[in-house]
């Protein structure tokens, strides 16, 4: 594919300077204490999404129960700042990650949650998962646990979904699936061929792929929020996951065909503008 160095250098500087100005601002806001500070990550994502050059398609609606944790198939980094701009909630994410460069103090800044897989810190890791669940905070998991070329949804770790076992104001938990598809470049439907464009697994460098997006055209993806569920309707985490996984995959392989089916209105307070109708965001 034929990429135009301008545009990549034009979306990149841009880029820069939003996340020069997300350090500048919400480093010191996070430091005094300012707890509120964290939720500005919906409006940050939302400048990357346009910096990028990312065109999203919202079908449903999130829920609106407080707690809700969001579970998604996961295709590739471009899945942070599309999620994220579309719902106000909090990412988890593998431990490594707060090590990379830039992007590790990004992530910090918005208070993602890092999760080792060290069996000896999974008492500790499930504490500050409920603790973030208890003060209200929505989550966003990819249970696959890795990313892939977008075309499938790799199986659901149940492990992933203990969160699910715990009841909150005697309520179970709300979970709500979520597919998101990268389904047009340009307004053209993504074939199999050019979607590893945009896709980031395997041994892939991260910075040559980056470059290389961001020197395509308008990037065109479809989120999708199916009904939320819970635990209680499921009796396991495991037919709760194989369900949610068999949500998610059936949402993914309508966007890549064009043929987007709107969830019912989720639990929770319906959305009067999103519910049971597609949305531009």
């Amino acid at each position: 594919m034929d990429i135009s160095h301008f545009l990549a250098f034009r979306r990149g500087f841009a880029l820069i300077c939003i996340f020069a100005f997300i350090i500048i601002v919400q480093t010191p806001a996070q430091k005094l204490g300012f707890k509120a500070s964290y939720r500005w990550g919906h409006r940050w994502h939302k400048w990357c999404r346009w910096a990028i050059g990312m065109e999203v398609q919202v079908h449903g609606a999130p829920s609106t129960a407080a707690p809700t944790l969001f579970v998604s198939n996961h295709v590739s980094y471009l899945d942070i700042p599309a999620i994220g701009s579309v719902l106000d909630a909090t990412f988890i994410a593998k431990a490594e990650i707060q090590n990379w460069p830039l992007f590790g103090l990004l992530c910090k800044l918005q208070r993602t949650l890092f999760i080792e897989r060290d069996r000896r810190k999974i008492h500790e890791q499930r504490e500050d998962l409920f603790q973030r669940l208890l003060e209200g905070d929505n989550l966003i998991l990819f249970p696959e646990g890795t990313s892939h070329n977008g075309t499938f949804v790799l199986p659901f770790k149940s492990a992933l979904f203990s969160a699910a076992e715990w009841d909150f104001d005697g309520k179970p938990l709300t979970i709500q699936p979520v597919s998101i598809a990268y389904s047009t470049l340009d307004g053209i439907v993504l074939g199999r061929r050019l979607r590893p464009t945009f896709a980031w697994y395997g041994d892939m460098l991260m910075a040559g792929h980056f470059w290389q997006l961001l020197g395509t055209g308008k990037l065109g993806i479809d989120i999708i929020f199916h009904e939320a569920t819970d635990i209680s309707q499921f009796g396991s985490r495991k037919l709760l996951s194989d369900h949610c996984q068999g949500v998610v995959a059936s949402g993914v392989s309508s966007a890549l065909a064009r043929r987007v089916e709107i969830a019912p209105a989720p639990r929770g307070r319906a959305s009067a503008t999103n519910s049971g109708k597609a949305a531009d965001c």
